[in-house]
């Protein structure tokens, strides 16, 4: 299957409830590389990469969020694959 890399900003009630540590969760759950990061808008943003069809299951969870967040939106955009990474962490 072809490896492909999504860049997503999630917006509403998404910073304080824990959405990045969850975030890291699933994308090792999924089997992705990538990053998650809180945005001075309030927002997070997030790149990661890995099977197309496992891509569209992360992008999915994101809609849904974690337990205490309330979604209101994902922007999704297709974003260069990078044969380099590995492994989905935090950035500060």
């Amino acid at each position: 299957m072809a490896m492909v890399r999504i860049q997503a900003i999630v917006r509403g009630r998404v910073q304080g409830v824990l959405f990045r540590d969850y975030t890291v969760k699933e994308a090792g759950r999924f089997g992705l590389s990538g990053w998650v990061r809180n945005r001075e808008d309030g927002t997070v943003e997030t790149e990661f990469q890995g099977d197309a069809e496992e891509v569209a299951l992360m992008v999915n969870w994101l809609r849904q969020g974690s337990p205490l967040s309330q979604v209101t939106g994902v922007d999704t955009a297709s974003a260069k694959v990078n044969p380099e990474e590995s492994g989905f962490m935090v950035r500060y």
